[in-house]
Parts: structure tokens; sequence; C-alpha cells
């Protein structure tokens, strides 16, 4: 139910029109989902590590993993360069890690590149420096495919360079070369699963290495080993989870056995970073992950230096790993008060020129004033707000260096392609991508590509969208129905949380306000014994959730941690 006339429109659709209690809710749910198959099924809810796929079939994995393997060997000096968000930070440390173990005397530095200063991937500048320092192997994680000349400029500085990457290579197809190019998508690549993040390809890099160093004929790697891939992890479930890759295939793997580590993790630091965040006496499941320990990291690259988080993540013991979670604590405060005033700004902005009207399908602005490093979440805040493909961009006068996030339906990185002319650099994916334009051709850039969203999306496709798997009943929603759901965990992109529809409901009580300033609602539903359900920022509905009202609801189920009992999450709710 919109709040206001320039919030967009909500569609409901269900996936299956099956007549709830005829069949138990988990088979009509897999059903909905197209995984109704005996095989397909018991995959899903047997879940193990056996799932993996095998690392050496990813591309350049044993050329890169005999290099490191050798400088260790030869007392060689080993740079890891990673991205400064989540999923670059968490590569980074699962590489640190793994060199460490696999000799404790090894000289093993990082590089993060300071997101304001040096902006996103390998840049020359590093690649000299870290060759000034003696790395005779700079291993990248999380960044570049796209990094032509800083792999030239490795190649003439003596330093063998490895790529570990999962991002979209140039529109023109062209690769650096580098010493080795592990990519699970690239050009002739064998590796059954495309979509890992940047901590997932570092991960598969780590176990080779692991199984290579042991020399075993059976293909495994040394118990040690072995433990500390279980560890490690912790670190690959944060990345996927904070980087947004499809939880499915082998990322759910990864991701489902990781967040069981996070909490008892042995690396000093990640415990330190769930005590900074208040969870040490919650359950980790994916949100826990993205909305309080991911903020946290990428608050460190936007507010700060994420060299500060890969340092949390990797030598950081005792009182340094407090000091340094509670400093990301500070600027997650920090950064949310400035993501607050940006989207206030950037909402007024749109509203005002017409971008959030029919017939613009796209929102594309500029500001002097904006922070560089938070306006790619406030491009996210507009796209759940306006359903748009969202450009937002800082403006020094020369330049104009920014963000954007798509909607389904809509490639972004292609989006750019098609106004590369107006550009002076971009990259990224379908769903999220960087760019900078010249001050004096920003306008120019704007209309070209707000003219391509019109081409390619049309007013229909500028919906949000609520897709509930099948109807439902009250009376199904059981405690044990609901664990047979939750072995679908954990939920994500590709994988989204089960949302049942439930039809003519009676409001048993009156809905109740609850939390600070009464912003969300409980309300109880349903007949016979009744159900509590709980929407979050809905306690303006209040008044309109009256006893003996008939609604529809969309809601996602769930068992309450603190009182064992039945309490669904309502998405959105509409009268009967």
């Amino acid at each position: 139910m919109p709040t206001d006339t320039h919030t967009a429109p909500t569609r409901w659709t269900v996936r299956s029109d099956e007549t709830p209690g005829r069949r138990p809710l988990i088979d009509r749910v897999l059903a909905a989902r197209g995984l109704d198959d005996p095989a397909r099924r018991d995959e899903l809810l047997n879940i193990s590590l056996r799932q993996l796929h095998d690392p050496k079939l990813l591309p350049d994995t044993d050329r890169a993993s005999r290099r490191i393997l050798d400088a260790l060997a030869s007392n060689q000096t080993i740079a890891i360069y990673g991205d400064y968000d989540v999923d670059g930070i968490t590569a980074t440390a699962t590489l640190y890690h793994t060199l460490k173990a696999l000799d404790p005397n090894a000289s093993v530095i990082t590089y993060v590149p300071h997101r304001l200063d040096e902006g996103y991937g390998l840049n020359d500048h590093a690649i000299r420096e870290l060759a000034d320092q003696g790395a005779g192997v700079v291993i990248s994680v999380d960044c570049g495919i796209t990094a032509v000349e800083p792999a030239r400029v490795a190649r003439d500085a003596g330093v063998d360079l490895i790529i570990t990457d999962h991002h979209n290579p140039s529109s023109d197809g062209t690769l650096p070369e580098p010493f080795a190019l592990v990519h699970p998508r690239a050009p002739g690549s064998a590796y059954p699963f495309a979509e890992l993040c940047g901590a997932g390809v570092a991960y598969k890099l780590a176990w080779r290495l692991a199984v290579l160093h042991a020399g075993r004929p059976d293909g495994r790697a040394n118990e040690p080993l072995r433990k500390l891939l279980i560890d490690l992890l912790a670190f690959t479930a944060l990345g996927s989870i904070a980087d947004v890759v499809p939880l499915v295939d082998e990322n759910r793997v990864l991701t489902r056995f990781g967040m069981g580590r996070i909490k008892h993790s042995p690396f000093e630091g990640l415990r330190a970073l769930v005590r900074a965040s208040g969870l040490d006496s919650d359950k980790i499941d994916t949100d826990a992950v993205g909305f309080r320990l991911a903020p946290r990291l990428n608050a460190c690259g936007r507010m700060g230096h994420a060299a500060d988080a890969v340092e949390l993540f990797t030598t950081a013991t005792g009182s340094r790993a407090d000091e340094i979670a509670d400093q990301l604590a500070r600027q997650n405060t920090e950064r949310q008060a400035t993501e607050r005033r940006i989207v206030e700004q950037a909402t007024e902005m749109a509203e005002q020129r017409g971008m959030t009207e029919p017939g613009i399908r796209a929102i594309v602005l500029r500001h002097a004033d904006w922070h560089p490093g938070v306006v790619g979440i406030v491009c996210s805040r507009l796209v759940e707000r306006f359903a748009r493909p969202t450009l937002l961009l800082c403006d020094d006068g020369d330049t104009a260096k920014g963000s954007g996030r798509s909607i389904a339906g809509f490639n972004l990185h292609a989006g750019l392609d098609a106004c590369a002319d107006h550009l002076l650099k971009y990259g990224g994916h379908d769903a999220a991508a960087g760019m900078a334009v010249a001050s004096d051709r920003f306008d120019a850039f704007a209309d070209a590509f707000i003219s391509h969203a019109n081409t390619e999306l049309s007013d229909d496709d500028l919906v949000s969208t609520i897709h509930a798997d099948c109807e439902a009943s009250a009376d199904e929603l059981t405690v044990d129905a609901i664990n047979q759901i939750d072995e679908l965990r954990p939920f994500g992109r590709g994988n989204p949380k089960v949302r049942l529809l439930l039809r003519d409901v009676p409001v048993d009580r009156d809905a109740a306000p609850f939390g600070s300033n009464a912003k969300h609602l409980g309300v109880h539903v349903g007949s016979g014994p009744s159900l509590r359900c709980i929407a979050w920022n809905r306690g303006d509905d209040c008044p309109r959730m009256k006893r003996g009202r008939r609604i529809d609801l969309v809601l996602t189920p769930q068992v309450s941690s603190w009182s064992g009992r039945v309490e669904p999450v309502i998405e959105d709710w509409r009268p009967a």
C-alpha cells in the first residue's frame, strides 16, 4: 500500500494457484519454485559440502596455485590486492590466512585502494609501489578483469600478477594479460557455476592451494588446512551475502555452512565485529549479515579506509580488534546520517525534475555535496521507492563520479555501454555499476541514459512487485511447517524468502503499535486460535486494521526467536 503518490505502486503475483491444504505446505512451495523433482528436492533439503565443485575446474587455478607455492618456497614477498567492499575485504582475509597457514613465516602484504583517492580496481601507481616493496607476486581479489594497463605495468616491473575476479569484462572483450586469470567466466571456461563472488573465487583458490600443497594421492588437503578451509567459509558467506550474488548452487552451500562459523570463528577480528554489532547472543542469518555486519565493513571503506577492515580480519587481536570493530560501528552511524540526508535531497530533486512521473523511466542526478562513498546505497533506496534505474553522481566541477543501481529486467552495464561516448570510464555488472563523466557532458549523458531506459522499459516495468510462492491458510502455519521451509535457507537473491498469500483473513484484535516512535505494528488475524503477525515500519496502518475487518496478506512465515511461537512478518496487505 503506497504511502504517497510518488512511491512506485506495488503489484502482487502468486507463482502457484494450487488450493491451500491439498498438499503439505512445503510441497506446494517447492512446486511453485519448480523444485518438485525428487532428486532436486533431495539436493535442496539435504545440503552438503560435497555439492561444491572441484576448484581445479576454475580457469588458471592450477597455474596460479603453483606460482604461489613456488613464491612461498623461495621466500618471495606476495601481495594481496583487494577491493574496498565486503567482498574484497573477505577475499583478502581468506587468502592471507591461507598463505600464513601454508607458511607461517611467509612475507605477505595486503593492499586495498582508498575509495576516494584511488577509486576501484588495480591501478598503475599501486602496482609500482608493491613492486618497490619487493613483491614478486601480486594477487588481485574481487577486481582486475578490466586492468589491461596495470597488467602491463606489472609485467614491465617483473611482477607476476594473478588476477582473481568475478566481474564483467570490458564490453569490447578486451582482457588483461596477467600471469594467470582466475575467473569462472573466463574465455573457454568449463567451470559449472558462473555466479561466484570475489570471496568465492578466492576461497576456491585457497582450497586448490591446500590440495596441491598436501600432494596427497587422494586429492585432499591435510587435516589442519581442512579445518582452516571450514573456518574460512565464514568470510566467504559474508562476501556472498554482501555482494548479493545468487544464493543458489554452490553459493548457497558456501553461505549456509559459512554462516554457522561466523559467531564462533577462530579469527578474533570477526568475533569482535560480531560483538560490536550486538549479535553475540543472536542467531546469525542472512538478514543479520546484510543489515548489521556488512554495513559496518562497508562503512569503513566509505567513510574511512578499508585497510582498517582488512587489518581487523587478518592481524588484529585483543584490544586492537575491539578498537577497530568499535571504530567501524561509529563510522556506520556516521554513514547512516549522511545517507538519510542524501536520500532526502535526491528524492526532492527527482520529484522536482519529473523523474518519478510516468514517461521518465530512470533517475540521473548530480550534486556537489554528496559523499561519493554513500551514493551507491542511496541509489538502492531510490530504486526501492521509485522502481527505476538510478544513477547518482558527485560533481567537483570538473568530473562527476558516482554509482548506479538497477531494477529487474534492466541491464545497467549494458545501459552504460549504450552511453559510453559520454563517459570517461565505467564498470560493474547487470545490477550495479560505477561511472565517471566530465561535468560539462553530464546533461548529455543523463539525457542519453534516460532515453535508453525509456526505450528498454515500459511504465508497467516501474512497479515494485511482491512475489508470493503460493496461497496458504492461517492454520497451516505451524512450527513444524515453518521448520521445513527453513531448510531452504539461506535466503537471498535467486533464492528469495518464502512468501505466502492469505486471502480474506479476519482481524481478530485491533492492530497495536510497538517499537520506538510506535513505527511497527502487531496484529492478530484468523478465526479460532489467532495468529500474531508483525509489520515493520507500518505503524501508521494501525487505524485501518480494526477488529472484524477482513484483509488479504502477503507474509513471510517465521518462528519468533524469543517466544518460539509462529509470528509471521507482513510484507504487504490490502482490504479483502
